[in-house]
């Protein structure tokens, strides 16, 4: 057995060997690399893969970093110059990572980019990629980045949470499960709104799973988050412009591809622009049941949110929420708290007052039961010939109903 000293050393050998032969960087030849070092005869199968895996981590991959993307439980890791925070879903904690000198954090940054395709220097010090096995990358350097390098992973789940696990973990009221699962197969289009890494992309992940596997889902993201587990996805995904200038596809454009896709739902992974006017234009079309995410902090933010997305695709503020009261029906509030993440509210979308301006109607609250939009949920279900969960039939509010 080898003790960390030596183990770096050995690491450090076989690198050195890799970047001489200036052959490619396959696990084949990190393995005979690690065989051909004198001290290698002493390690046994176990301590020799996992000496090629920490290799191949240093050269191609995350590197020290690459035990934290690993973890299940790890949803971001952020780099601070030479410090490193973890959440694992209870808030951010330091821990002791040895990330090396601030120089091998920007070699490891811009490593990390280049396998993604992105340019990451003095003359573009920021970059924003998704690495080949899904995870979300944000890098900035010095000068801009004061006391970097700033490194922002994002890990995305491989296999989706199915409802119950969300039940099980307390993410979802087991009461409230079987509306999910009716708005789901109603095709009343919805939205997952939520402040940032609130759960939004891991509850939209889930209910996807929900669609009958005889609808196409059409995917359209700013960056490949989303992956659910049912037989006939398709995505689309933005591309920003290269270094010089061009070849950039946005979300707005994709949405009108995505038309042309035949899809049974077309979801945005992230309303965040103009695209907000074409996906409500679609969602009024015959394209029902269509879904999206939307950075908001409460429900009642989610109107006013709408609303400066749709002045962005040149939509008046009359001609928008028209078109939100005919389009949208759900939204789903998902917030983070001490415990992890849960799911705060579900309301509808309702017009109120002379102006017919919508409104975020509670249907169901956390800790408060059933709301006045209870009894339209339930109507708009039952006239979707959708049997109504037991959690929205009377007595209707205020009786306490679950919390």
């Amino acid at each position: 057995m080898t003790g960390p000293a030596e183990g770096d050393t050995l690491a450090a050998r076989v690198r050195q060997r890799i970047a001489a032969a200036a052959a490619p960087v396959t696990p084949a030849a990190i393995v005979s690399a690690v065989r051909a070092e004198p001290t290698a005869a002493v390690l046994g199968d176990t301590a020799l893969l996992r000496m090629a895996d920490r290799v191949r981590d240093d050269l191609v991959g995350a590197g020290p970093l690459a035990p934290l993307l690993a973890d299940p439980e790890v949803t971001d890791v952020l780099v601070n110059g030479v410090r490193v925070w973890v959440d694992r879903g209870q808030g951010l904690h330091q821990v002791a990572v040895p990330v090396g000198t601030v120089d091998d954090v920007r070699r490891l940054a811009q490593r990390l980019t280049a396998s993604a395709g992105r340019r990451l220097d003095d003359g573009s010090p920021y970059a924003d990629a998704r690495l080949p096995d899904g995870t979300r990358l944000h890098a900035v350097l010095p000068p801009v980045a004061t006391d970097g390098p700033y490194l922002s992973l994002r890990t995305f789940r491989q296999r989706p949470f199915t409802l119950d696990e969300l039940v099980r973990q307390g993410t979802v009221p087991r009461p409230v499960a079987p509306v999910l699962s009716a708005v789901v197969a109603a095709r009343l289009a919805y939205l997952v709104a939520g402040g940032t890494g609130s759960g939004k992309t891991t509850l939209l992940n889930t209910l996807l799973g929900l669609v009958p596997a005889t609808e196409r889902i059409v995917l359209v993201e700013d960056a490949a988050e989303l992956h659910p587990r049912h037989p006939h996805v398709v995505g689309l995904q933005a591309r920003t412009a290269n270094v010089e200038g061009s070849g950039a596809v946005g979300l707005t454009d994709l949405v009108r591809q995505a038309l042309r896709m035949r899809p049974d739902r077309l979801v945005v992974g992230e309303c965040r622009g103009g695209e907000v006017v074409d996906l409500l234009a679609a969602l009024n079309t015959g394209h029902d049941g269509g879904a999206g995410t939307l950075h908001a902090n409460a429900p009642s933010d989610v109107p006013a949110r709408l609303e400066a997305l749709g002045m962005l695709g040149g939509l008046p503020r009359p001609a928008l929420h028209a078109q939100v009261a005919a389009a949208l029906q759900v939204v789903l509030q998902v917030r983070r708290g001490e415990r992890g993440r849960v799911l705060e509210s579900l309301c509808l979308l309702l017009p109120e007052g002379t102006d017919r301006l919508v409104a975020a109607v509670p249907a169901w609250t956390r800790g408060r039961g059933l709301g006045p939009a209870a009894r339209e949920l339930a109507t708009l279900l039952g006239e979707r010939g959708v049997p109504v969960p037991p959690v929205l039939r009377e007595p209707w509010p205020g009786s306490a109903g679950p919390q």
